[in-house]
């Protein structure tokens, strides 16, 4: 149990991680939802991403009626998506700054342990997908993200809800010079939270792509 919990812990953390992402937001990079090193994650990049959680839900949930509540329950996707793309590439830069290395053998272990609890394979990607908006094929990849904060947090001393763990990730940030397109928001440190930039005009248009593919 005690890996479950370490893994589900940490999912709930990435929600509240933003303050430790230090983004600039500026037109100096046309294209990027988000710069992280000097690479984009482009806005292209981001919609697949994205579209990857709706085809998903869309499979899980064949009643139309349903599908709509889903995506109503999942208005934010977007940026959700986008801060777990940047906290992925933030946490592996900690990970390996800290000499941690995660192989596909304990990727396994904890997948296999993690199905016997959920009831197998298709269960444990149900609740992937329905608490965390990890689709099927991203499963061992975020897997990979949970492996190596909860090695991060050992190698630290600590675990992975302690100021001492999210201090390395914030340490991460500063060299990786996290640059966010203020479109998709704003990191608010002194809250502790994220923050939606004031610009009204401006729209998370997933959940209407998705109505009109329908």
């Amino acid at each position: 149990m005690h890996r479950r919990r370490t893994a589900l812990v940490l999912s709930a953390a990435i929600a509240a991680a933003a303050p430790l992402l230090t983004a600039c937001g500026n037109d100096a990079h046309p294209g990027a939802a988000a710069v992280v090193d000097g690479q984009r994650i482009t806005v292209s990049q981001l919609e697949e991403r994205v579209g990857e959680v709706r085809a998903a839900q869309r499979a899980a949930v064949r009643d139309d009626a349903q599908y709509q509540q889903v995506i109503a329950r999942t208005g934010t996707l977007t940026r959700d998506t986008l801060h777990t793309m940047i906290l992925d590439r933030v946490l592996h830069h900690a990970a390996e700054d800290a000499g941690v290395t995660v192989s596909r053998k304990e990727i396994q272990r904890m997948r296999s342990g993690l199905e016997e609890q959920a009831g197998g394979a298709k269960g444990l990607e149900a609740t992937w997908l329905q608490q965390y908006g990890i689709p099927p094929q991203r499963l061992e990849e975020n897997l990979r993200l949970q492996l190596e904060a909860q090695k991060l947090a050992e190698r630290l001393g600590t675990d992975t809800s302690r100021p001492e763990f999210w201090k390395a990730l914030s340490e991460a940030s500063k060299q990786l010079n996290v640059d966010l397109n203020p479109r998709y928001g704003t990191w608010d440190v002194q809250k502790s939270s994220r923050a939606d930039a004031k610009t009204p005009w401006v729209r998370d248009v997933t959940a209407a792509q998705a109505q009109q593919s329908m």
